[in-house]
């Protein structure tokens, strides 16, 4: 069969690479060829993302449709494809988010050629990086799926669209340098003759020869500072607003949407079976910076009047909630954190296409400009209000379940508990639910309000809904969306498998001190007869 195993994975890799080829070799006026072919393009990569979630074992914890060729042999670096319960939901998101930012992307009238042709390698290095098992690819992946997005906003972005590619370029590359650091540690870590590049060799070796206490210490805060910063951790956030809030909106869809969990995925897949010793040591840090995310964002996003900056700020703070499942160590936090990652993606692209919608029209994102627009754009408007409800966790779409998850795994860790009374709370619980639910919804649902209803100004009563293509990008969005929130077992079933065998690596790969050598028994000394 052509599309057996590990072919399924290559083809969702190649697939984009290949479509962003032929639309090089078009010439800039095939406006209409170039469009439906990367419409084409970003279809064929949905549909394998979908083939490969069905064909998934959801039963086995071990990694699924493999295929390892060796390319470096004295550096053991390998072209090792595979997914697990994890990456198979992550690449199932890539495929849903990519279809529908090349959908929305028809808003881009000059030099079409090299955006699409952008936009073609920013999905297959996505795809790349969730199905690689081999720590060179996955980097790799990513800089080629993040690369494009700093041209793509310095070009087709708008308002101080060059500053924003400049601070993006330097928080992202800054970050990913430092997480480079960390990860060649842990290859030089290794003894001369086991040091490989392969992520499964390296999670058993660490198994079997966890890294010392003080080596854990010493490279865990590069990998969590250098990966934070690309999911924009407390302080180093400040790309993102700006970033989303200047980006053209297939980029801000595609970034906020997937790229940005890179950052959390590592960590699950490297960094956590690999250095749990240093996570514990470190975790302190980490409670505060995403309780920082979670507060912070959200206290900051109430004050925005542009849609695309609160959105940003938004952002920030759901990611305090994915890293909080993470500082859970616990399975249940894990798999609502890569459930999260699943919901905010879908839920973030959505609300960014939407904008991208009205932001066509109108020329403006300033909320207080805007209003009634559900009068003249009554599918558009409606569809804000659901993104919006999704976004704050209204039970009903993805976001509820996962969140709810991340909590309770939160209350069950000991350590985090402050007796009141008669009863202990969780204190990080507590302060999760407030910046979250509560100021999420104050701010969001204000947007909404501001956005949506009141009184339509009368320069926009020549606005125009979404007609039915132009509709599909959103159906597809908000229908992944509510499958997963009302029947969030089907994916919480795939991911479960992967969480616990995080979270068993984990246990397996503290480190261990070398016991102190035990003392030799004091032998009696015989006694001197004195002398006659």
């Amino acid at each position: 069969m052509i599309f057996d195993s590990y072919s399924l994975l290559n083809c969702a890799i190649l697939t984009p690479l290949a479509f962003a080829v032929i639309v090089c070799c078009l010439r800039p006026t095939s406006a209409a060829a170039i469009r439906w072919l990367s419409i084409l393009g970003s279809l064929l990569t949905g549909v394998l993302s979908v083939m490969i979630y069905t064909r998934f074992n959801s039963s086995d914890a071990g990694f699924q449709m493999v295929q390892k060729i060796t390319w470096v042999a004295p550096l053991d670096l390998s072209w090792h494809v595979g997914v697990d319960g994890i990456s198979v939901v992550m690449i199932l998101l890539t495929g849903l988010v990519g279809f529908a930012a090349t959908l929305v992307a028809w808003d881009v009238t000059k030099r079409q050629k090299e955006f699409y042709v952008l936009l073609m390698i920013i999905l297959s290095g996505a795809m790349g990086m969730f199905a690689s098992l081999d720590i060179f690819f996955i980097y790799f992946f990513h800089e080629l799926a993040l690369i494009p997005t700093f041209l793509m906003i310095g070009i087709w972005g708008s308002g101080q669209r060059e500053y924003a590619a400049m601070k993006m370029t330097l928080y992202l590359s800054a970050g990913a340098l430092v997480a480079l650091f960390g990860l060649i540690a842990l290859y030089v870590g290794l003894p001369a003759d086991e040091r490989t590049f392969d992520v499964v060799k390296l999670v058993a070796f660490a198994k079997g020869q966890p890294f010392s206490a003080g080596f854990q210490h010493l490279v865990y805060p590069l990998l969590l500072f250098g990966l934070g910063a690309l999911v924009s951790l407390v302080p180093l956030h400040t790309w993102a607003p700006i970033g989303y809030g200047c980006a053209p909106t297939a980029t801000a869809m595609l970034h906020a949407g997937v790229l940005k969990k890179f950052g959390l995925y590592a960590l699950l897949r490297i960094v956590l079976p690999v250095l749990p010793s240093g996570a514990e040591d470190w975790n302190w840090l980490l409670l505060a910076l995403l309780l920082g995310n979670i507060v912070y964002g959200g206290l900051v996003a109430m004050r925005q009047k542009n849609f695309n900056y609160l959105l940003g700020y938004s952002s920030v703070a759901h990611m305090g909630f994915a890293f909080l499942g993470i500082a859970t160590f616990t399975y249940l936090g894990i798999t609502g954190t890569v459930l999260l990652m699943f919901a905010h993606g879908l839920s973030a692209a959505l609300a960014f296409a939407l904008s991208g919608f009205f932001f066509a029209q109108t020329g403006t994102r300033e909320m207080s400009e805007l209003g009634g627009l559900c009068k003249r754009m009554p599918f558009i408007g409606t569809a804000i209000v659901m993104a919006g409800f999704a976004s704050i966790g209204l039970p009903g779409f993805a976001n509820f379940p996962s969140e709810v998850m991340v909590l309770f795994g939160a209350w069950q860790v000991k350590a985090w508990g402050v007796k009141v009374g008669g009863a202990t709370l969780s204190w990080p619980v507590i302060v999760a639910i407030w910046g979250g639910a509560v100021l999420g919804a104050v701010y969001m649902l204000r947007a909404v309000r501001d956005v949506c209803f009141g009184v339509l100004p009368a320069k926009w009563q020549q606005l125009s809904d979404a007609n039915f293509p132009a509709k599909l990008p959103y159906v597809v969005l908000l229908g992944a969306l509510i499958w997963a929130g009302v029947y969030p077992r089907e994916l919480v079933d795939t991911i479960k498998p992967a969480a616990i065998a995080v979270v068993e690596a984990m246990e397996k790969t503290k480190a261990r001190e070398p016991l102190p050598p035990k003392p030799k028994p004091v032998q009696a000394k015989r006694a001197v007869k004195p002398a006659k």
